[in-house]
């Protein structure tokens, strides 16, 4: 993996999901379904290739429960836990921007009076 370092970060959690996806891992594991109910909008095979991926680059764990009916449970690896504060700092600028955002809309635009 040669280039900018962001470039190779954006590659492992870039994307609409991912970020999402390891947000919510921090709290701890999370079955495939609780991902489905967070966000309905994303289809069950984004959310596999989402999951796959992130399992291949070894950033969390896909635990198999021998039972029935088979139980399956993501949680994030020690590596996995490396992104927390990225993840964190995250979604404190998204609060921020949200805020800010706010706050733009609210102000009236030049010529607007």
């Amino acid at each position: 993996m040669e280039g900018c370092p962001v470039e190779t970060t954006l590659d492992v959690i870039g994307g609409k999901w991912k970020g999402i996806i390891l947000y919510h891992l921090i709290d701890g594991p999370k079955r495939f379904n609780e991902f489905r109910r967070l966000y309905p909008g994303i289809t069950q095979f984004m959310l596999t290739l989402q999951l796959r991926e992130l399992e291949r680059d070894g950033i969390i764990h896909r635990e198999v429960y021998k039972q029935v009916p088979p139980k399956v449970e993501y949680s994030l690896t020690e590596f996995g836990r490396t992104l927390e504060s990225i993840i964190l700092f995250m979604r404190n600028w998204g609060e921020t921007f949200k805020d800010r955002l706010g706050d733009i809309r609210l102000k009236p635009q030049q010529g607007d009076r």
